[in-house]
């Protein structure tokens, strides 16, 4: 959303500990370009808040009353819900990391533990405004493991990798093994902003909304496996 000129970001919370939701949004409306546009205590409430409100990124609880964040995501980001989505920061801590694999694949582009601190969380929220993955090492290391417990046996690659170039499979690659463009420019050598164009055409490409959904499709395809080998075209 443009203010005067400003881009402002309008967040969503939802959370069913009244203290969580208060002070996030506190914390949040204090932030020149943040504005806090609702709270839900449920997700069901979420789901209706986030249709009527249209943020650009909700702060999602997973474990709430009437409905849980899982399928409160799955519902905000489907896409017959209309052709606008936000972008969805899932809340969570660290006993209940085993819901991050189904998160990411529900669409959530990122995660916060919910004892962050106020900086993190403002980071968060721009990072994931920006149309950025927030994907912790340990987030990713977690994905992984969950990939080693549950191997898929070679899966056929989709159509689409195919309109990929072979650079373009390489930095693909490279995002599932959560390098960051810096990184991935570092390894290539190449500029930081031939990075970003890369990426940008990935997830053109292949329909994707963030660098958390390619991560994701990555290790579903076998582009690339958990034991650190990657599956050739």
């Amino acid at each position: 959303m443009t203010t005067g000129g400003k881009v402002t970001t309008r967040c969503l919370i939802a959370d069913d500990q009244a203290m969580v939701r208060e002070g996030f949004a506190a914390v949040l409306a204090a932030q020149p370009g943040l504005l806090v546009v609702g709270q839900a205590a449920d997700g069901a409430d979420a789901v209706r808040q986030a249709r009527r409100l249209q943020p650009d990124v909700v702060l999602m609880d997973v474990r709430m009353p009437v409905m849980d964040g899982l399928q409160a995501t799955r519902q905000i980001l489907d896409p017959a819900a209309g052709p606008s989505w936000p972008r969805v920061l899932m809340l969570t801590t660290f006993d209940l990391d085993d819901y991050v694999y189904e998160a990411l694949r529900a669409g959530a582009s990122g995660f916060l533990l919910k004892d962050a601190t106020a900086a993190e969380l403002v980071h968060a929220v721009r990072v994931i405004a920006a149309g950025d993955a927030l994907l912790a090492p340990s987030v990713t290391r977690r994905l992984i493991a969950d990939f080693a417990r549950q191997p898929r046996a070679n899966p056929p690659l989709p159509s689409a990798l195919g309109a990929l170039t072979q650079r373009e499979t390489e930095v693909l690659r490279l995002i599932a093994r959560g390098l960051s463009n810096t990184e991935i420019s570092d390894a290539l050598v190449i500029a930081s902003q031939t990075t970003k164009t890369y990426v940008g055409r990935i997830l053109a490409k292949m329909d994707l909304r963030d660098r958390a959904q390619a991560v994701v499709l990555a290790y579903e395809t076998g582009l690339v496996t958990p034991g650190g080998s990657v599956r050739d075209e």
